[in-house]
């Protein structure tokens, strides 16, 4: 029988080869995107849009994000901005932005309803009634985009069979460590999910940076209210979609949003929140993310049984891979400065990022908005 460090080195690298594989996919799933967006002829679709923008608190690139929406290339849209609260402070920069864009359609609605715990769809829910058009954009309230947005958001819903359209998007790192870690992940990471997703079973969820649709598609999938009592409302409306027989397409655009200037217990709150979500929605999936700390199983292989020569190989495959696609995915798709900037930050990324995933299964519980949940099934429950 085998020594059992033989052993330990033995299951660390399958894990870590396996690692190299799905990391070799991402590569391959990036240079398909790369490939089609430069064959993609956009459709000059441009129907009038209405924006919803639920707000709560403020962000460092609020009003950024906020003129962003009002330099936009596109001939009809409005923005509606969402509140429960009269006395909400993000209606300050409402107003700064509508004194700076007289001429654009931006208007306040208030939403005194709570349908559930998750604020933010309760408001869209209410805001969807007042807003004028039939094409809907939902983003977060952070979410800074380009001269072009909404023609790219808006190009693939000219088919027919296309009911929701997604975008990537990447973070714009603070100055703490915390921070830079999450907006690393994002790029290098998270974002190479999507395209695997995308190129291996095709997109059937929604990215909260981004989600255009239709009021006839949102009633067909039986409306938002129902999605006032789940964390994740985003994939919640993108599984539906796709639930629905619509597809979910990819826009040719990227969004950017701000990290906040995280302290330690801060991150590790997010992290822990948002892979408890993801676990909750997607629990197969979410296991299948073993693989994705191939650099740390590897490095485990090396500690458990250094005198033995294909450990060290299996380390030096496994870091390739993994750097290469980070590479690939943050600077070749995601066009994210930061990447190059933050490289050497990725093990320690890795790291803590399955600390996070051992520490998800430890329970289902989530803090969000200061308050403490329970997740069932993405369903948000008080404890």
């Amino acid at each position: 029988m085998p020594a059992i460090h033989i052993v330990i080195a033995v299951l660390c690298s399958v894990l870590a080869i396996a690692g190299a594989a799905y990391f070799a996919i991402a590569i391959w799933a990036a240079g398909q995107w790369q490939r089609e967006r430069s064959r993609r002829a956009r459709t000059a679709f441009t129907p009038p849009v209405s924006i919803l923008r639920s707000l709560k608190g403020l962000d460092s690139l609020m009003y950024l994000a906020f003129r962003s929406h009002c330099l936009l290339d596109y001939d009809e849209y409005e923005v509606l901005y969402g509140v429960s609260d009269l006395n909400e402070p993000a209606l300050d920069l409402v107003r700064k932005v509508q004194e700076e864009f007289p001429t654009r359609q931006l208007r306040v609605v208030h939403c005194p309803q709570l349908l559930g715990p998750n604020g933010k769809v309760s408001n869209l829910a209410q805001m969807l009634p007042q807003a004028k058009y039939e094409h809907i954009v939902i983003n977060d309230s952070d979410i800074v985009v380009p001269p072009d947005y909404l023609r790219s958001v808006m190009a693939p819903l000219a088919r027919p069979d296309v009911g929701m359209v997604t975008a990537l998007y990447r973070g714009i790192a603070g100055k703490t460590l915390g921070s830079k870690l999450e907006a690393l992940g994002l790029s290098a990471d998270f974002m190479g999910g999507v395209l695997v997703a995308r190129a291996l079973q095709g997109i059937r969820f929604a990215l909260g940076g981004t989600i255009a649709t239709t009021k006839t598609v949102l009633a067909a999938i039986g409306g938002l209210e129902p999605l006032a009592d789940y964390l994740s409302d985003d994939y919640e409306l993108g599984s539906r979609t796709a639930a629905g027989g619509y597809r979910i397409e990819l826009a040719d655009t990227l969004v950017e949003t701000a990290v906040p200037d995280y302290r330690f217990g801060e991150f590790w709150t997010h992290q822990t929140r948002w892979a408890r979500t993801v676990k909750a929605c997607r629990p197969a999936e979410y296991f299948g993310l073993i693989v994705g700390f191939a650099l740390i199983w590897a490095a485990l292989a090396v500690l458990a049984a250094p005198q033995v020569w294909w450990t060290w190989l299996v380390l030096g495959v496994a870091a390739v891979a993994r750097f290469a696609s980070a590479i690939v995915v943050g600077r070749g798709v995601m066009d994210d400065p930061q990447v190059a900037r933050d490289l050497w930050l990725l093990p320690l990324r890795d790291l803590l990022a399955l600390a996070v995933w051992i520490m998800s299964y430890a329970g289902n519980e989530v803090e969000w908005r200061g308050q403490r949940f329970k997740l069932h099934g993405g369903k948000l429950e008080k404890t």
